[in-house]
C-alpha cells in the first residue's frame, strides 16, 4: 500500500530529545523552545512566536486575546477544519460562513464585505494547502471596518503571499495574529504541536500570560518581577521541550524538506497536466499572488459519484487516497445555527476534492505508479 502520509525523520530528533532530557528541563519554554522561537522569528520576520501544544490551542489563544464574547460575529470559510471556528465558538461567537472561490478552496474575498455587520469582529482567512488567500484585499477590508484578522496558516509553513509590488511576504506575518500546525501530516512536524504568531504589539505581553495559565510566570523567569501570580484568564498552552526538540531537528532541515516536497508536487502536476482536459478532474490552481509550499496535492473531480469510484479503484490498487473537509455550515452541530445561505463552492469541494498520497518519503516511482493508475481510471 502506498501510504497517504508517512512522517519524515531527519535523524536528529532523538539526539535533540536526549539533549533536552539531559538539560533537566523538559517542561515548557526550555532550551529547544527558545531555539525554535528564534529560528522562526528570524527566518520569517514574525514579530513574536509562541509554541503551543497544537494549532487548535493557538487559535483558542487568539480568540481569548481578541476578547471574543457572546454575540460577536466571526467571518470564516465553511470549507475548513473545525478548529478554525471552534476556538471562537467556545468564546460565544456566531460564525458567519463564507463561500470558497469558484476555482480554489480558499475563501472568496469578494464576498466578505457583504457579510459584515456591526457585530463583526474578526475575519479568519484559511490558506488552504498552503496557498495564500487574497491578503491585500482582506486587510484592506479589515482596516476599513476596524476588524481583526487571524490567519489560519495550519498548512502554510514556508509559504508566501506575493503583493502587488512583487514582494514575497511570509504567510502568517500579515494578519494581527496567525496559527500554524506541526501535526504529523504537515510539512514540518512534531507529532502534535503548533504556534501562535503575534504581529501586533498590543497582544504580546498578554499572550505570554494566557499561555502560562493566566500567570505572569514568563516575566518572573526573565527576572522582570520578584514573584509571579494569577493575573488573567488562561490555560496550559505550552508544549513540552521534548516536542520542541523534535521540532527543532525538523526546522534545521526545512530547506531540504521543502525542496523534496516541491519536486514531488511538480512530478504529479507535470505528469497529470496533459490529461486534465480529457479527464474528469481538474488540477490545483496556482494564484499569481501565492507561492507553493507543496503541502498537499489534490484533484477536484467533476462529481461526487466519480470521486467515490476514483477513491475505491485507487484503494483497491494499493494507493491510499482520501477526501477532505465537509462543509461546516452543514455539520450536525452547526446547521441549525447557519443563516441558510447556499455555499455552493464549499459544497463542491466537499463532494469532489480528493487528496493523493503526499509525503517526503514518496519516490518518483511511486508517483509514476499512482499517475498511471489514474490514467487507467
Amino acid at each position: 500500500m502506498i501510504e497517504f502520509n508517512k512522517p519524515y525523520l531527519t535523524g536528529k530528533e532523538l539526539h535533540y530529545i536526549n539533549q533536552s532530557v539531559n538539560e533537566g528541563k523538559i517542561s515548557g519554554d526550555g532550551i529547544f523552545t527558545k531555539k525554535c522561537h528564534e529560528f522562526l522569528e528570524n527566518k520569517y520576520n514574525f514579530k513574536k512566536v509562541l509554541l503551543t501544544t497544537s494549532c487548535t490551542d493557538a487559535l483558542e489563544m487568539a480568540a481569548i486575546l481578541l476578547g471574543i464574547k457572546y454575540g460577536d460575529e466571526v467571518i470564516a470559510p465553511s470549507y475548513t477544519f473545525v478548529s478554525t471556528v471552534n476556538a471562537f465558538v467556545l468564546r460565544g461567537a456566531k460564525i458567519i460562513f463564507i463561500d470558497s472561490e469558484e476555482d480554489h478552496p480558499n475563501m472568496d474575498a469578494n464576498k466578505i464585505e457583504e457579510l459584515i455587520t456591526e457585530k463583526t469582529k474578526v475575519i479568519i482567512p484559511v490558506h488552504y494547502s498552503g496557498h495564500a488567500c487574497d491578503m491585500e484585499k482582506i486587510m484592506e477590508i479589515a482596516n476599513k471596518y476596524d476588524l481583526f484578522v487571524v490567519e489560519d496558516a495550519a498548512q502554510s509553513i514556508d509559504s508566501y503571499y506575493i503583493n502587488k509590488d512583487g514582494e514575497s511576504i511570509p504567510i502568517g506575518s500579515i494578519g494581527h495574529m496567525s496559527a500554524f500546525s506541526f501535526h504529523e501530516t504537515k510539512n514540518i512536524i512534531s507529532g502534535e504541536g503548533g504556534m501562535l504568531v503575534i504581529n501586533d504589539d498590543r497582544f504580546i505581553d498578554r499572550a505570554e500570560i494566557i499561555r502560562e495559565k493566566g500567570t505572569n510566570r514568563s516575566m518572573f523567569h526573565r527576572g522582570e518581577i520578584s514573584k509571579y501570580g494569577w493575573v488573567d484568564i488562561g490555560s496550559s498552552f505550552l508544549p513540552s521541550d521534548i516536542i520542541a526538540a523534535f521540532l527543532y531537528a525538523q526546522l534545521e532541515n526545512i530547506e531540504k524538506i521543502q525542496k523534496r516536497r516541491l519536486e514531488l508536487w511538480s512530478s504529479y502536476y507535470n505528469i497529470l497536466k496533459p490529461y486534465e482536459d480529457k479527464a474528469q478532474f481538474s488540477l490545483p490552481i496556482l494564484k499569481q499572488y501565492s507561492s507553493n509550499n507543496a503541502h498537499m496535492f489534490y484533484l477536484v473531480c467533476n462529481s461526487e459519484k466519480f470521486r467515490t469510484n476514483f477513491i475505491n479503484k485507487l484503494n483497491k490498487n494499493g494507493i491510499n487516497v482520501v477526501f477532505h473537509y465537509l462543509s461546516l455550515h452543514k455539520s450536525e452541530y452547526y446547521k441549525l445555527k447557519h443563516d441558510g445561505r447556499e455555499l455552493n463552492n464549499s459544497d463542491k469541494y466537499s463532494s469532489c476534492l480528493v487528496r493523493l498520497p503526499f509525503h517526503f518519503n514518496l519516490t518518483i516511482e511511486n508517483i509514476d505508479f499512482i499517475c498511471n493508475s489514474i490514467k487507467k481510471i
